[in-house]
């Protein structure tokens, strides 16, 4: 039997199909031998596999540099409307491999690492994950950069550098540990500090008013320190920018503690400066109201608007001298898109440059912020709204509580002109809430200040426009459903369904995701349809190689592969599956009992042969984005599974559908629109839809119905209260029974016998391979919409008024025009 192909021989295949150059080879090695030379300190001879790591990085970013430059340069010559992308987070992943591929550097790096004795993979593998992010919304922010560069956008990404990202996740005897993740202990070699950029940010003080203006005095000085890292285009040698700021405490930072001789406690205080990008707070679709994160909010949005305003002013490359003086044109020059509420403080805080430092009259400022600010929708769940007491605000940030409350008399005055007398509309629609503490809504800032409002799926999309403010201002609301890049989460991660399809189709689809359809054509050629399991198959033995290496789980790899990749929260319903797994389990242990029974024969142990090689439940550790890119090629199903509204979107869906997975999954999200691009035949689709789960809302939900109506239900819901899976703590799980039993909001009995009927359709046709994969095909070729190119595209016609340009900027090598 033929040995498999490695990744990096599939990659090698399609990157640039045919042999790298061997002045491209030599020219390497030579580079990586330099970078080695001078990375090793001198009192060490012997080099380790991170000195390789770093030498290597260092060569491909030698590549970057130039095209990254060059890119700069010409946006200052032909002065495009630029972009600016501002989100909390960005959840990168690793870098050098994305690096080599967008680069068409993959063959060239490969045969040089190999020529030198070392193994590509083992050298990608020792890079950390940047891992700025929570799940689905730092990622999605990643893929935008990687497709914002691809279409030729002049666009920036600009977030916090977090020293610590999301924690490092160790699960011990079934628990959950957290630990620090501290991804730059051993440094980043993608990033560039510029202090020469380094911005101050004020919090606290007071506000004064004369007949001069309004001026925000005796406040505390935060300095921002931009790092910034190149964000390369596939093969078009256009590098974008992605700038994350540091805190940094000025030098007098305190210091005036030194006069009561407290020097050394003045130096230590600077920690409360810095502690601004110490960490990412870990809450994903939960607003926590602590007076950090609200620091951090505005740090982000204090710093970047000072830098997009210079670099509006300024039109040379390199030159900080103004040249633009009038606002008139900003909105031509300038687009803000912010990335949910987290940074809609960007909007009060236009408002106060232009007002208090550039003196606009309020109109004009409030008609330069709106055109030039739009909002992301990202979430309907009431505890994920950022409601910012207004207590804080007054400490914190005065002077844009002030501008947030002038913002919302006149938002208000506009509403009683449309809807006299009608208070209650006006309670709900007024940026600020009554109560105990009063609060300020923040999706209601984000609405008011943007010139558009965008949802991230049609069905979404369509919930949020059932707001009051959807009535006054209909054109605002618009519909982006989410999209993931094809570069990445095919190319890099499956390279060998990759190379199938390009055999098939031509490349061309790395850049053109619609192109997939073409594969339709192939749907009964049984020689494709081999080649498609062959791949899913290889991938999946490599998978069970890594679990049986990591969690000492032998898993058999002809089995399904049955996969749910989520956040844990109730909404994503974590537990529905749960309960299908005990019900399955349940249904084998009988088969067991009986075959027992007969044969006499065996002893019942943990690991039963009959149920143990049919079922194995393995719970990731620390997933995060170098993870999925092993555990996505490997899926054959994919749960979807959240209560119908309550999902945004999702794009891991997206990651599986485009890797050959098929879904099973509710009408919620993305999941609508990929029944619609594959045909509903084509997933699992199962359970309540939206309407049905506003009825019962309407009537009522009831578990105990379908607890006493449902024996299977019942049996498992009593295996876990009564101890059968904690038997030494037979208590330990009766919260967990208690909530599903009287306190579930997401309805999850509700979907249970339609979750189980429709996975026993999901076992039906797995015992059916040539079928089956031609689902899988159907899905593959159906896509193509879940491309954030074609995302990004709309983002940029409809939302930012930009072209994407597929000129290809010269290599630093060549002669510019």
């Amino acid at each position: 039997m033929a040995t498999p192909l490695t990744d990096q021989e599939k990659r090698k295949q399609i990157s640039v199909r045919g042999i790298a150059g061997l002045g491209d080879v030599a020219e390497i090695k030579k580079s990586f031998n330099r970078h080695l030379h001078f990375t090793l300190v001198k009192d060490r001879n012997v080099a380790t596999p991170r000195d390789y790591y770093f030498a290597l990085a260092h060569t491909v970013r030698d590549h970057l540099v130039g095209r990254w430059i060059r890119t700069q340069q010409y946006y200052y010559e032909k002065d495009p409307k630029r972009i600016h992308y501002l989100s909390l987070e960005f959840y990168m992943g690793r870098t050098l491999q994305n690096t080599m591929i967008n680069l068409g550097l993959q063959n060239a790096c490969d045969e040089a690492i190999y020529q030198l004795g070392l193994d590509l993979e083992e050298l990608e593998e020792i890079e950390e994950d940047a891992g700025l992010g929570n799940g689905g919304l730092g990622r999605l922010a990643a893929c935008f950069l990687d497709s914002m560069a691809t279409l030729g956008l002049a666009a920036y990404g600009y977030g916090i550098r977090y020293e610590f990202g999301i924690f490092n996740q160790k699960i011990s005897n079934g628990w959950q540990l957290e630990e620090a993740d501290d991804w730059l202990r051993y440094g980043n070699p993608w990033e560039k500090a510029r202090p020469e950029y380094m911005l101050p940010v004020h919090f606290y003080g007071q506000v004064e008013h004369s007949s001069e203006g309004v001026k925000w005095v005796g406040t505390q000085v935060v300095l921002a320190m931009p790092y910034d890292t190149p964000v390369p285009g596939y093969k078009n040698n256009t590098v974008n920018t992605m700038r994350l700021w540091s805190a940094k405490a000025p030098n007098d930072f305190n210091l005036q503690e030194f006069n009561v001789g407290d020097y050394i406690e003045a130096v230590l205080d600077r920690n409360l400066a810095e502690n601004i990008s110490r960490v990412l707070y870990p809450n994903d679709n939960f607003f926590e109201g602590k007076e950090l994160r609200l620091k951090q909010e505005y740090f982000v949005v204090a710093a970047t608007l000072q830098d997009i305003i210079r670099r509006f002013k300024s039109s040379k490359f390199g030159c900080r001298d103004p040249v633009r003086t009038s606002f008139e044109t900003f909105p031509d020059k300038v687009a803000i898109q912010l990335n949910d509420t987290h940074p809609a403080l960007a909007i009060p805080e236009l408002m106060r440059i232009l007002v208090d430092v550039e003196k606009l009259d309020w109109d004009k400022a409030w008609d330069v912020t709106v055109k030039t600010c739009a909002y992301t929708n990202h979430t309907v769940l009431p505890e994920a709204l950022e409601r910012w007491p207004v207590y804080m605000f007054e400490k914190l940030l005065p002077r844009h509580l002030e501008i947030i409350y002038e913002i919302n008399l006149r938002h208000l005055k506009k509403i009683e002109a449309v809807y006299p007398g009608d208070t209650e509309r006006l309670r709900r629609m007024s940026l600020i809430e009554e109560g105990d503490p009063k609060r300020i809504n923040m999706a209601h800032l984000c609405v008011v200040g943007s010139h558009a409002v965008n949802g991230v799926a049609r069905i979404h999309s369509d919930i949020v426009k059932t707001t009051d403010f959807c009535d006054v201002e209909p054109e605002k609301f618009q519909n982006k459903t989410n999209g993931i890049t094809p570069r990445r989460w095919l190319l890099l991660c499956n390279p060998g369904l990759a190379d199938i399809i390009a055999e098939k189709i031509g490349e061309d689809f790395l850049t053109d995701l619609f192109q997939l359809k073409k594969l339709l054509n192939f749907i009964d050629d049984d020689a494709f349809i081999r080649d498609v399991a062959k791949v899913k198959q290889e991938n999946k033995q490599k998978f069970a190689a890594y679990l049986e290496k990591e969690y000492k789980v032998k898993i058999n790899p002809e089995s399904i592969f049955d996969i749910q990749v989520k956040r844990i929260h109730e909404y994503k319903r974590q537990l529905l599956n749960c309960l299908h797994v005990i019900t399955f389990y349940n249904r084998y242990h009988m088969a067991k009992m009986i075959i027992k029974l007969i044969t006499s024969v065996g002893q019942v142990v943990n690991n039963d042969p009959v149920v143990g090689d049919r079922l194995k439940v393995i719970f990731l550790e620390n997933y995060r984005v170098s993870l999925a890119e092993k555990v996505i090629p490997a899926a054959d199903l994919s749960e979807q599974i959240s209560t119908a509204g309550t999902e945004a979107s999702g794009t891991g869906n997206m990651k599986f559908m485009l890797n050959g997975a098929l879904t099973i999954g509710t009408m919620d999200g993305a999941n609508v629109e990929m029944a619609e691009e594959a045909g509903e035949d084509n997933l699992f689709i199962f359970g309540m839809r939206v309407d049905d789960v506003e009825e019962m809302d309407k009537k009522g939900y009831n578990a105990m119905e379908y607890y006493e109506r449902l024996p299977e239900l019942r049996q498992v819901i009593e295996q876990i209260r009564g101890g059968y899976f904690s038997p030494n703590e037979p208590e330990l799980f009766k919260d967990v029974v208690n909530m599903l039993l009287y306190h579930d909001r997401f309805k999850v009995f509700a979907d249970y016998e339609a979750y189980i009927s429709c996975q026993e359709k999901v076992n039906g046709l797995y015992k059916n391979p040539k079928e089956w994969t031609k689902k899988v095909i159907r899905n593959i070729a159906g896509s193509g919409k879940f491309s954030s190119d074609r995302t990004i595209s709309e983002y940029a016609r409809e939302i930012w008024g930009v072209e994407p340009s597929d000129v290809k900027i010269p290599p630093p090598n060549e002669p510019r025009e």
